[in-house]
């Protein structure tokens, strides 16, 4: 039976954190492991984790949730922590605000998993994403869609798969935490590197044919949007050499100014 870690960082986030416990607790599939990770909240954040943990536990839904609160050195620095104590089969990171689309979302990747083919389980699951506000209301769908054929070049193009929407078998993820060097990029360099990986160890990566996040718009890369760019062309030259890169960002460019 396939298991899911899902790793919820948080931060005094009381706001936003109830949609992402309740899209979790709402899912049918039973196999599932939440880690949150709270940085010493003083907002009442860790109240409502261990309320949660409580309604998941008297629900008996086979769950199993798991709070962490201490302080840490920032988001990418929590996400290693939740990373080491996973145990599921697959790791996904949903942060606060974030959600899992419907109740059938863990059951409809679990299943793909399951009939993806020979036997041998995929090294990455992913899917779409849609966009949301701060209430959970749709807004747009992700300007950028994955291809139905990924692989770790794919991202020369743009991060082609939501991070939310990249479910990672665990045995590989775990052989690679975060680079605490990058500060707002660090999860693209993941992402390519779980699938530099799974092309190493002749691992499958397969599309999910469904929304599987919803992904709250916003976020730490928006919010330190120029900081993010630098760092993200310093997270592509180490992967694709600085010929590529600027290519690519050239073309990014100019397909920004003829969109306007």
């Amino acid at each position: 039976m396939i298991t899911f870690t899902i790793i919820t960082v948080t931060y005094n986030a009381t706001k936003f954190f109830p949609s992402t416990a309740d899209s979790v607790m709402g899912q049918r599939y039973e196999h599932v492991e939440h880690i949150i990770v709270d940085g010493a909240s003083t907002d009442g954040t860790q109240q409502l984790a261990n309320d949660y943990k409580k309604r998941s536990d008297k629900e008996k839904n086979g769950h199993q949730i798991i709070i962490i609160s201490e302080a840490d050195k920032g988001l990418y620095d929590a996400m290693n922590k939740g990373l080491q104590r996973a145990t599921g089969n697959y790791i996904c990171f949903l942060n606060a605000g974030d959600s899992l689309p419907s109740e059938e979302t863990l059951e409809v990747i679990a299943r793909t998993a399951e009939e993806s083919g020979d036997g041998d389980m995929p090294a990455v699951l992913y899917g779409d994403t849609d966009i949301v506000d701060e209430n959970g209301r749709f807004v747009r769908h992700r300007r950028l869609s994955p291809p139905d054929r990924l692989t770790w070049r794919s991202f020369r193009h743009g991060m082609l798969v939501c991070h939310q929407a990249f479910y990672a078998a665990t045995n590989i993820a775990q052989q690679l935490p975060y680079d605490l060097r990058f500060r707002h990029s660090a999860d693209v360099d993941w992402c390519i590197r779980v699938m530099k990986e799974a092309e190493k160890q002749r691992k499958k990566l397969v599309r999910v044919p469904v929304v599987v996040a919803n992904f709250l718009q916003g976020g730490d890369s928006m919010t330190h949007h120029k900081d993010s760019l630098r760092e993200r062309f310093q997270v592509m030259r180490r992967h694709y050499g600085i010929v590529t890169t600027t290519a690519m960002h050239l073309w990014f460019l100019v397909r920004q100014l003829t969109h306007r």
